[in-house]
């Protein structure tokens, strides 16, 4: 994208309102310290993103879609199961578990999530979620970077392209992973967006904040030496950058040193769960996603736009084997967690703007590989979204009889995301960002705002 920087707002207009070119000059004030209002599309419903992430795919089966017929027919293979899998799969595997309506609007939940469960009225179930492609890596680019495509940017990024951060001491889109995730990192790229859009990545394998955050604190130099040394080096980098004046790597350069310095003091305190009391604590519980949607709560309210919680470091939903067994286990895990995170949201009077969403690559297939395990399913899979605007208490679309194909109000992955940048107060048609001859947007040429799931 070749332009100058005082050239951007002209861009913008050129655009058609691209509101992407607003951001990235809302961006460079802020990062000089200026104050400009926020600018959307239109009245935005959330001002935040929380997308705890089920690595893997879940079995919506199990959690939020019911199917008395696959018990009915078991292990049978009906032709309306006679769809191709990536392997191999034979006759139809009930699900074991209980399901009972909730809440005042009665949505059916498993008893896999009784804490979880007391939220329905605040959450939408979408059950005919569907996308392309029965593979991990395609699946997880197109949920996360709306593309197969290794090469395009994620979708913390292009929030964070078109919004800007409400708090210029910490980065604008935040990655929670335990572990060394290294093949997941294109997950979140920023790609041909500027640099400083990426997905911060944090292994909050440890708490410790000083460990948490590689090189959080300088070792060598205090504060005000660090001062009088990114002094120069932004004088240096200007210098550079007015003799290139087409070139926003060094924009995104100095963006980011700045970012860094302020990180030292500001990161130290939001990612330190010892400053919360015994009882929130408590609430969470103590495991890696536990620990990861409290971190995500203090960081969401510190005014990061987009954090992102994956759960485990690999596919650990990836049950091709001892399905229902691994399903208890996992479904304890994340209960608690979620639960607590919602009923935190919701006393901070945090849970209206912001959107929390929940769901996999894609789902599990509702006949049996294996004997015992599930395959992958990209043909119609449950996810569901609360708060930032959400109509709660509903459950949106069907799958067929048997849980396997999305049927009823279809919901495409490209969907999906333009209703996020809906909540988010952007047009996805209008989110632009011209790169090598093209005009790029994270739905491409496709998707539609639910309107339905809207309140």
């Amino acid at each position: 994208m070749n332009i100058a920087p005082l050239d951007r707002r002209q861009f913008a207009q050129h655009l058609g309102g691209g509101l992407g070119a607003l951001g990235l000059a809302q961006a460079l004030q802020s990062s000089l310290g200026g104050a400009e209002r926020e600018r959307t599309h239109h009245e935005p419903r959330a001002k935040r993103v929380i997308h705890l992430f089920m690595n893997g795919g879940p079995f919506g089966g199990d959690f939020f879609d019911p199917k008395p017929a696959i018990a009915k027919f078991a292990g049978q293979r009906p032709k309306e199961v006679d769809l191709r899998t990536e392997r191999k799969t034979a006759g139809l595997l009930p699900s074991p578990f209980k399901y009972s309506p909730r809440g005042v609007s009665g949505v059916p939940v498993s008893e896999l999530l009784p804490k979880f469960a007391s939220h329905v009225d605040d959450v939408c179930v979408l059950r005919s979620v569907y996308t392309d492609n029965p593979n991990h890596g395609p699946a997880l680019l197109l949920m996360n970077n709306g593309t197969v495509l290794p090469t395009r940017p994620s979708m913390g990024s292009w929030i964070s392209y078109g919004l800007g951060s409400d708090n210029e001491n910490l980065p604008t889109y935040v990655v929670l992973c335990p572990g060394r995730p290294v093949r997941f990192s294109i997950l979140w790229t920023s790609a041909f967006l500027p640099g400083e859009f990426q997905g911060t990545y944090i292994n909050h394998s440890q708490l410790d904040p000083q460990k948490l955050i590689p090189y959080v604190r300088n070792a060598r130099l205090n504060e005000q030496q660090q001062r009088i040394q990114l002094a120069l080096m932004r004088k240096l980098n200007r210098g550079h950058a007015d003799r290139r004046p087409h070139d926003e790597a060094i924009d995104s350069r100095i963006r980011a040193m700045e970012t860094a310095f302020k990180m030292q003091f500001a990161a130290t305190e939001a990612f330190d769960l010892d400053r919360e009391p015994a009882h929130v604590r408590a609430a969470y519980g103590s495991g890696h996603f536990a620990n990861g949607c409290l971190l995500a709560r203090r960081l969401v309210e510190r005014g990061v736009r987009y954090t992102q919680v994956y759960y485990g470091n690999g596919q650990p939903w990836d049950t091709h084997q001892n399905h229902h067994n691994a399903v208890r286990k996992l479904a304890a895990d994340i209960d608690g967690p979620m639960s607590a995170l919602l009923n935190d949201l919701k006393q901070r009077g945090m849970l209206e703007d912001t959107l929390v969403i929940w769901g996999g690559e894609f789902g599990r297939t509702p006949t049996s590989e294996n004997g015992n395990g599930r395959d992958h399913n990209h043909y119609g899979f449950s996810m569901w979204m609360a708060g930032g605007g959400v109509r709660g208490g509903m459950a949106y679309g069907e799958t067929d009889d048997f849980g396997f194909r999305a049927a009823v109000d279809k919901v495409h992955v490209h969907d999906l995301h333009a209703t996020i940048l809906h909540l988010m107060g952007v047009d996805h048609e209008r989110l632009i960002y011209r790169y090598a001859g093209r005009d790029f947007r994270l739905t491409d040429v496709h998707g539609r705002v639910i309107k339905p799931v809207v309140a």
